[in-house]
């Protein structure tokens, strides 16, 4: 078995192996440490804002005991100037941890959007893989978290104890029912944790789900309102919606008990501290002072847990975010190269016994290919629908890996090259060609630092320069998402272009024909015919054998195995020998080659004929 297996297997059915998880460990560890010094500062400056407001208990103490007993107006004015001024200071410093923790916030939003949004793009690229955006929104909502009030209650919390042993200080009494209130609190919110967990999660999926059925539908709303299937799409998502609508609302009815059962048990509690309080004044064993200072420090210690119990459903919604970005970032391998560098592909692709099926399938797509591409080469690869090809092009340019054997370009695993310096030496044109929102300009370029010549190199290159000259504002016309606003051959000219910028060692075209006109067809050909005269390789699938015609050798594919490969003219020959002497069945534009091929081998010598 190939050494290659283990990743390509899990790169297949999405199983991280344990340097995916460790890669993705390294990343949330890194955003845990920028973080760092934002949460020290928020429990330093919490410690100062709780320390601060034992001002109202003191201040009631000295105007109970001394202001009151010695009718000292001006003790009463120096002790309301020290109270109002730790009180502001209580707020400044507040709003300081308050900034911090936002700014936390961005910091872990910084470190991950990045990593998160280049491996949601790996993962979707896989075979078999829907596009997954959840987890940025995932990681906002845990930056809207950590930007909130709940962490502020989470720093105050360690300090109930403290309020407790003043109390205790102040008399026992008081202690122990601030201890047993504190106890009977944090039991509601065990309890209110376990009431609503699985309404809460339950709602959770049903509300992902929702959400994704919206994005599919708003994504193919051309061909749902054309053939009228938006009301029964919608009715079908309402049903969804709903189910997720029910859960929020028995997690929220079940929440609002909890909150109101603690804020009723903190205000009991606060009474009854008032009423011993009073007894124990009255029994001249604590002050009057005594008596309001306990009953506002109970409630300064217990207002931690009712907040927290009040932001239960934010706190597990954002647990439960910020779970799915670490199980996202680990579940997405990066690329793993080697410590070398490679220079430069020249085209040379060799394919080992590929083995390849997709998820959730038993039936191989691809079954035991072994193929020799010299550098160069110009390769067709034709076959009936759902033969493979599609799929055996991107296991050759190394966009999927294979579940056994390998694909080797120049002699390196494919699946060791990083995309970032093998996307260069590449140029792929997939059947459903999309262009980014930007301008013409910046998809020919691909988005990077170009300059104007080589993007219109690329697009003489194309035959797509007079074309695109003669959109309204040349390269410079600005396009929708997905190529929104321009015609499917005019996206299929531009995605040429695309392809051909900076003069890859390989081009891959699947079905670079399908949406042009016989002007388009005529420009396509004068390319392939320059990329021939150039030394590229080229590996075009396509049904029409005008294109074909120009391939060095034919790869005809059935049922995911090789039937024939060889030179063009001999593959040509027995296609039509297999045929009773006709040719292949011509299409509106064309010839269509592999539709009515007859039996044969299943695999054909490396580099052999038909």
């Amino acid at each position: 078995m190939n050494a290659t297996l283990p990743a390509a297997r899990q790169a297949v059915e999405r199983k991280p192996d344990p340097v995916d998880a460790a890669d993705g460990n390294r990343l949330i560890a890194e955003a845990r440490a920028s973080i760092r010094r934002h949460l020290g500062g928020t429990a330093a400056f919490s410690a100062a804002v709780n320390l601060l407001y034992l001002t109202p208990s003191l201040y009631m103490l000295q105007v109970y005991d001394r202001v009151l007993s010695s009718g000292s107006e001006e003790t009463l004015i120096f002790v309301s100037i020290i109270a109002l001024v730790a009180l502001a200071t209580m707020a400044a410093l507040d709003r300081v941890r308050g900034i911090l923790m936002g700014r936390a916030g961005l910091r872990v939003d910084r470190a991950l959007a990045g990593p998160l949004l280049a491996r949601l793009i790996r993962q979707s690229a896989l075979p078999g893989q829907p596009p997954a955006a959840q987890p940025l929104r995932d990681l906002e909502t845990v930056r809207v978290f950590l930007a909130g009030p709940a962490p502020g209650a989470v720093f105050d919390l360690p300090w109930m104890p403290v309020y407790v042993a003043i109390m205790w200080v102040i008399h026992p009494w008081l202690g122990m029912l601030a201890l047993g209130g504190a106890l009977l609190l944090m039991a509601l919110a065990v309890a209110g944790e376990y009431s609503m967990r699985k309404a809460t999660t339950t709602a959770g999926q049903a509300q992902l789900r929702a959400h994704a059925a919206s994005d599919a539908l708003i994504r193919e709303a051309e061909p749902i309102e054309a053939m009228g299937l938006a009301p029964a799409l919608v009715s079908r998502w309402n049903d969804a919606r709903g189910e997720a609508l029910a859960g929020h609302a028995r997690a929220a009815e079940r929440g609002a008990f909890w909150s109101a059962t603690t804020k009723g048990v903190r205000l009991s509690l606060q009474i009854l501290v008032l009423a011993i309080g009073a007894y124990l004044a009255i029994e001249r064993l604590v002050t009057p002072g005594a008596m309001f200072a306990g009953s506002i420090l109970i409630g300064r210690a217990l207002a931690p847990i009712e907040q927290i119990v009040g932001m239960w459903r934010q706190m597990t919604s954002a647990r439960d975010a910020w779970g799915r970005v670490t199980k996202a970032l680990a579940a997405t391998p990066p690329p793993r190269p080697g410590e070398t560098k490679l220079p430069r592909p020249k085209g040379a692709i060799t394919l080992d016994k590929v083995v390849f099926r997709m998820p959730g399938t038993d039936r191989a797509a691809i079954g035991g290919v072994d193929l020799d591409v010299r550098p160069g080469e110009t390769i067709g690869i034709l076959g009936p629908s759902a033969a493979g090809k599609s799929t055996l092009l991107r296991l050759m340019i190394g966009l999927w890996v294979p579940l056994s054997g390998s694909v080797r370009l120049d002699g390196a695993d494919a699946a060791r090259w990083p995309r970032e310096t093998l996307g260069p030496a590449i140029g792929y044109l997939p059947q459903d060609v999309v262009l980014l929102a930007g301008s013409v300009r910046d998809n020919i370029a691909r988005f990077g630092e170009a300059d104007d010549a080589a993007v219109i190199q690329a697009a003489e290159r194309a035959g797509a320069h007079d074309m695109i000259l003669g959109l309204p504002q040349g390269y410079d016309t600005r396009v929708g998402d997905g190529g929104l606003g321009l015609s499917g051959g005019q996206r299929q000219r531009i995605g040429l272009a695309r392809a051909l910028y900076g003069d890859p060692a390989i081009v891959a075209l699947d079905e670079p024909n399908s949406s042009l006109d016989n002007e388009g067809e005529q420009a396509l050909v004068i390319a392939l015919k320059r990329l021939r005269a150039e030394g590229r390789t080229v590996l075009i699938v396509a049904h029409r054998t005008g294109i074909l015609g120009l391939a060095d050798r034919l790869l005809v594919m059935r049922d995911g195995r090789v039937q024939m490969y060889g030179p063009t003219a001999e593959v040509v020959k027995a296609l039509s020998a297999s045929q009773g002497g006709r040719p292949p069945a011509p299409t509106h534009q064309g010839h269509k080659a592999g539709h009515e091929t007859g039996p044969g081998p299943d695999t054909s010598p490396r580099g052999g004929t038909a």
